[in-house]
């Protein structure tokens, strides 16, 4: 769709040396289905501040050429495309182009609702929440209220991305007892993915594998929810990490998390 903007860009070591390819792939993990060209987060960020501001040209789907004058036209082709066309790169752009724009919070949710469901990726989804500063003056209300059909919905991206933007733009006082209380009622076993379990870590990055229980990025996003929560409210954090209803995999991994965490390294986590 936009292949012209981003091949020129891809780094040289990316195109040359197969081992910096394969670490790059592995830290990515995208679905085997979803092409990586190769871009690094500055040369994506200034590929969509560009198409932010100056528009740009776009290839739809049936190979006709389109005129974006902005970025809320190019919005809208990423949005008029199947989504599984779109490489990883295009994916992630098209999030940062939606935390660019000034425009209300109805139009906002409304571009997000579109959005969120082609997340299919963890650095797609934390990418996006993470550079979503208009979350932190939105209204809360508004916003939770959002954010509860993602956390009922069963694919996986799409619970992590209510988990993350929890993790980001909630956890304080007047809403961290929501924020555990949701959690605790996440049912993992309805939520499906379709990354594959493997044992061992693969001598080759396989794209669409990981190393733990299904949904493994939302185990992970809920983990990582909790490490954070502990370094802000350790005493709050760590009772209700041992009343939870949480898989104990999940624990687990909140507490390897928070050793990690040069903030909570040194913090009992229960």
């Amino acid at each position: 769709m936009i292949n012209h903007l981003l091949q020129p860009l891809v780094c040289e070591r990316f195109l040359t040396d197969a081992r910096y390819q394969e670490v790059h792939l592995r830290v990515v993990n995208a679905l085997p289905e979803r092409r990586v060209v190769g871009l690094h987060s500055p040369e994506i960020k200034q590929v969509a501040k560009q198409l932010s501001r100056e528009g740009g040209e776009v290839v739809m789907s049936d190979g006709t050429h389109r005129i974006c004058v902005n970025g809320v036209e190019v919005i809208r082709a990423f949005e008029a495309v199947p989504s599984e066309s779109l490489c990883y790169e295009e994916t992630v752009i098209w999030g940062y182009l939606i935390n660019l724009e000034k425009c209300s919070l109805d139009e906002r949710l409304a571009m997000l609702t579109r959005y969120v469901p082609v997340m299919d990726n963890w650095a797609v989804c934390d990418s996006y929440c993470a550079h979503a500063k208009w979350m932190a003056r939105a209204d809360k209300d508004a916003l939770w209220a959002f954010l509860e059909r993602w956390f009922n919905s069963e694919r996986e991206f799409e619970v992590r991305f209510a988990v993350v933007v929890s993790m980001c733009y909630f956890l304080n006082e007047e809403w961290l007892d929501k924020v555990f209380e949701r959690i605790n009622r996440l049912d993992f076993g309805r939520i499906k993915s379709k990354y594959k379990t493997v044992k061992g870590k693969p001598k080759v990055a396989q794209q669409g594998t990981v190393q733990g229980a299904e949904p493994y990025y939302v185990r992970m996003g809920v983990a990582w929810l909790l490490a954070t929560a502990l370094a802000k409210f350790p005493d709050a954090t760590r009772a209700f990490a041992r009343s939870s209803n949480l898989p104990a995999d999940v624990v687990k991994l909140y507490i390897r998390k928070a050793r990690e965490s040069l903030r909570t390294r040194t913090v009992e986590a229960l």
